[in-house]
């Protein structure tokens, strides 16, 4: 595309974004930009080619900056998750190695050299599984890249870089994670006099510990609730609470998931006992057989489960917040916008389209988010300016002090505010307030009247497009809002109009008002798909989980299905028992996650309720996740069942 042509299609007739100049033999590149910068108008400057490339990385890391925050998040969930998965399998295996812990304290070992044995195999396996970790996680960045690029997510084109930090960070916090998850199983062994860990069938949890263990469950998850709440409403701590707090309510769900076994497990097992006989109520006594390790293993994927649910409570509240928001406060019959979706447009667009029979108005918004500084304490805010003589129809702003004839009768010097700008600013109506824009020009406002905008569509501010020369190229043309005459042809004027936009601007897109909520509907699909797939890894780590206690558990139970073997219990009602147990011990953390879920949206919900925000909870939705969540348990007792049906009667009769 020809340079003129660039221009007339952005809106930029005689504007450059930018302007390369190669210095004369002699001049050095620091010499030139100080000499040109001199030379230029304020607002524009002049900087070296290496200060440039500075300047676009320095842009393009603050860009990315979410997606670092934001995998890290999820690694840490991932971690989380798989804390679970490393304190159950100690837990059980452990727990299988009592009388063998027992024979060695008659021989003479303490409790302190039990405990570093355990400990000595959790820093091995933690340094091997951290090893492969990083190795495999060296693989998956390209596969994350391709994931990002599936769903238009565009990063910077660079070889995949291991730092030394990343090797060294990445093998102490998995094996510190293991030693930490292996010790309170290796505690809690050694405890055991040896006479009593001597005898089959040893205890290691008395019912009292598990009293003791719930109440501190309980106290825990309301503590974690009260420190979410701190942080929704800003009182201390932000992000930082709500993430803390989430962690505790985890961890009080899951000490307190052992009383709750039980009861979920009844309610799953006893419809399934129905329909599939002994085989599935073999598996519910199981289930409640040890509460504490079934408790565990669910709760792994309970956390998995309750983010995708909230993600999916939340996503669905905000779609809905917004299409509301669109069908009351935006009246007009079609949009131009960018193809994009968020980028600017030509603001030569709305005077093309105003020229089309049928069109009764075309109003063009231009916004400027640093173009408006607050006077008294230099605080940015963001403006949009509208042209009194058309917007009054395209816009119904929900006026809290003034009406929508403020719109029409809008002077140069007039401004309406946004209610909550308003009240953090100390602004009421009569008030003169100065700004500052993006060119140094000082001008003075005075406000005429408060709306709210819940679509943040308006911003802080909207005034009169009377003093648009005054913002200079801080200021951009986001959206033409049409209204059309009442006894057009619908269809008919916009094929015109799209005749005209396909043939002089060919970034920008008509949409009518349905098409209008499809595409941010569609963006915030875009991003759910990423926040999902993430999720999803967490979800994995918790089926693993499934996998090896199930393995561990027909491992310690040979005995017992030789035993049901011997009485006729088939290969197939093995297979069955064993899949069963694994579809109860899923649905039950899922329908922890899920409930959890519902109540981190109802709790983030609330300070939003002010911002428009409509809870929706979709049920069909978490309907679809339970139904997964057993399907996900039968996919995870594939192998342990196998196992379990191939195990020989004699030898499992026999086996101590």
């Amino acid at each position: 595309m020809t340079l003129p042509g660039a221009q007339a299609v952005t809106g930029k007739q005689g504007k450059f974004d930018a302007i390369r100049v190669a210095a004369a033999d002699g001049t050095t590149p620091e010499r030139l930009a100080t000499d040109l910068t001199a030379a230029l108008p304020d607002g524009i400057k002049a900087e070296t080619g290496e200060q440039d490339t500075q300047s676009q990385k320095d842009d393009i890391n603050e860009g990315i900056g979410f997606l670092k925050t934001a995998l890290l998040v999820f690694a840490g969930v991932s971690l989380f998750v798989a804390s679970f998965l490393i304190f159950n399998t100690f837990s059980i295996t452990v727990a299988q190695r009592t009388r063998e812990f027992a024979m060695l304290r008659t021989l003479g070992a303490n409790r302190r050299q039990l405990i570093a044995s355990v400990i000595g195999e959790a820093l091995l396996i933690g340094l091997a599984a951290s090893g492969v970790g990083l190795l495999a996680g060296i693989g998956f960045a390209s596969v994350l890249e391709g994931l990002f690029k599936s769903l238009e997510i565009d990063l910077p084109k660079t070889g995949t870089v291991v730092e030394a930090r990343t090797v060294i960070v990445s093998l102490v916090v998995g094996t510190g994670l293991t030693l930490l998850s292996a010790l309170g199983p290796a505690l809690r062994a050694t405890r055991v006099p040896p006479v009593q860990g001597l005898r089959e069938g040893a205890v290691l949890a008395t019912p009292k510990e598990g009293r003791i263990r719930a109440a501190i469950g309980a106290v825990l998850a309301g503590a974690g609730i009260g420190v979410m709440a701190i942080g929704l409403f800003g009182i201390f701590g932000g992000a930082t609470a709500l993430g803390l707090g989430a962690v505790a309510v985890f961890l009080g769900v899951a000490l307190l998931s052992p009383k709750l076994v039980p009861p979920l497990a009844a309610l799953i097992g006893r419809p399934l006992e129905r329909v599939r006989g002994v085989p599935a109520r073999i598996a519910h006594e199981n289930s409640v057989r040890n509460p504490g390790r079934t408790a565990s293993t669910a709760a792994a994927l309970m956390i998995g489960l309750a983010l995708v649910s909230f993600v999916a409570i939340f996503a669905a509240g905000l779609k809905g917040s917004i299409d509301d928001a669109i069908e009351e406060s935006i009246s007009a019959d079609l949009f131009l916008a960018n193809t994009d979706g968020f980028s600017d447009i030509p603001s030569g667009s709305a005077d093309e389209v105003a020229g089309v029979e049928g069109v009764a108005a075309a109003s063009l918004l231009r916004y400027t988010q640093y173009g408006v500084v607050d006077g008294t304490d230099d605080s940015p805010g963001s403006m949009t300016l509208i042209n009194p003589e058309t917007a009054a129809g395209a816009l119904t702003l929900d006026w809290k002090d003034g009406s929508q004839d403020l719109l029409t009768e809008m002077g140069p010097e007039d401004a309406v505010l946004d209610e909550k700008h308003a009240d953090e600013e100390g602004l009421e109506v009569g008030d003169a307030f100065p700004v500052i824009t993006a060119s140094g020009e000082k001008l003075t406002y005075t406000v005429t009247g408060t709306f709210e905008d819940k679509t943040d569509f308006i911003g802080d501010y909207a005034a009169s497009d009377a003093n648009a020369e005054a913002y200079g190229e801080g200021l951009t043309a986001t959206n033409v809002l049409i209204d059309l005459d009442d006894d057009a042809d619908a269809d008919k004027v916009r094929g015109e109009i799209e005749g005209v936009v396909e043939a002089g601007f060919p970034t920008v897109v008509v949409q009518n008002q349905q098409e209008l909520k499809d595409s941010i509907g569609a963006e915030l699909d875009q991003l759910l798909g990423g926040i999902y797939g993430l999720l999803f890894l967490a979800v994995i780590v918790s089926l693993f989980g499934i996998v090896n206690t199930l393995a561990l558990s027909i491992y310690e139970r040979t005995r017992e299905l030789g035993l049901l073997r011997a009485v006729g219990t088939s290969r197939r009602q093995v297979r069955q028992i064993v899949r069963y147990e694994a579809v109860i011990t899923a649905l039950i953390g899922a329908v922890l996650g899920s409930v959890l879920g519902v109540v981190f949206a109802i709790l983030i919900s609330r300070p939003l309720a002010d911002e428009g925000f409509t809870l929706t909870i979709p049920w069909v939705t978490l309907v679809v996740l339970l139904i997964l969540a057993a399907v996900a348990g039968v996919l995870a007792a594939i192998a342990p069942a196998r196992r379990a049906s191939r195990i020989d009667t004699l030898e499992a009769l026999s086996y101590e």
